[in-house]
């Protein structure tokens, strides 16, 4: 892959760490607002974006659960946008795809395989729980598939391609790039697709570096050049498969819904620590950071006017 701006995208707040594990998790809309907007002032050209209830931090995904932060992002900066479809492993296809229909946002995630979703081993770490919905939704976690089936996926894009809303697609093995080959070569999508390698979550495909290497060889041979790689680790393995892919050519993710943490046992108390962290890293390597409008280009964006909010 030959060697581009870096797009940094942030993933501010997600579904699966709750407001226990963190101090810093942004919870309220002011609070994913800021978060975002510090991500953006730090380098990310994409924030990627969930909503939670306000008093209890739980996962919500009403349109209208958006529409504070969204507006306040878009006054205040030019950064991407990018709505969250796979909001909750608990949530059906058509309740997730509901805001990006409505706010009709440059980019929407689009998880391209059903799969197991182990939350559970967060369970080991001895804490005090806020709330009676966090040890609940992680204990659940022991039986749950999150469903992605090829009607899910087909309705999520039968629904966004009417409102040039482009797609991060979220790829966490190897079968789900060969779903995502399907739906390219039956002209479903376009080029050049965004395929972000997820790595390290308990279900999924493993985060050594053969894991990171046999995803980018894959995704090279069926894909060719009409392709974006980007990557994203949890947990402790954020920052070292950020740094190999950067090195490999490829962009990156970081953000408190993938990882907590700025280092060992060190809790990142923003967004824009963690972004100005990756940032430092891809610099060492020289690699040049994509800005908003750099990744526009790269990614063939209809543009922050063509949004609903």
């Amino acid at each position: 892959m030959a060697r581009k701006k870096t797009i940094i995208s942030c993933a501010v707040t997600g579904s699966i760490h709750t407001p226990s594990m963190s101090p810093y998790l942004p919870i309220t809309p002011q609070e994913i607002a800021e978060s975002a907007l510090g991500a953006a002032q730090a380098g990310a050209a994409i924030v990627h974006l969930h909503a939670r209830d306000p008093a209890t931090g739980k996962p919500v995904h009403e349109p209208q659960d958006f529409d504070p932060f969204l507006k306040v992002i878009k006054q205040s900066s030019n950064v991407v946008v990018n709505i969250t479809t796979g909001a909750s492993p608990y949530m059906p296809v058509e309740y997730r795809v509901k805001p990006a229909e409505t706010w009709q946002p440059e980019v929407a995630s689009l998880n391209m395989g059903s799969m197991n979703f182990g939350l559970f081993p967060m369970l080991k770490r001895d804490r005090e729980w806020k709330h009676d919905w966090e040890p609940e939704m992680l204990e659940a976690s022991h039986d749950l598939v999150f469903r992605n089936s090829f009607r899910d996926i087909r309705y999520a894009l039968d629904t966004l391609n009417k409102t040039g809303t482009r797609y991060e697609f979220e790829c966490y093995d190897t079968s789900h790039l060969y779903n995502l080959h399907y739906f390219w070569r039956e002209g479903l999508v376009e080029g050049p697709l965004f395929i972000q390698t997820c790595f390290g979550l308990l279900g999924g495909i493993g985060a050594h570096p053969e894991d990171v290497m046999h995803m980018k060889r894959t995704a090279d041979r069926l894909f060719g050049e009409d392709y974006e790689w980007s990557v994203l680790a949890a947990g402790a393995n954020q920052m070292p498969v950020a740094a190999m892919a950067a090195s490999m050519g490829g962009h990156v993710r970081v953000g408190l819904e993938d990882s907590l943490w700025l280092g060992k046992g060190q809790l990142a108390e923003t967004n824009a620590a963690q972004v100005i962290k990756v940032r430092q890293i891809l610099e060492s390597l020289g690699c040049e950071i994509a800005t908003p409008d750099d990744a526009r280009q790269i990614l063939s964006l209809k543009g922050g006017d063509k949004v609903a909010f």
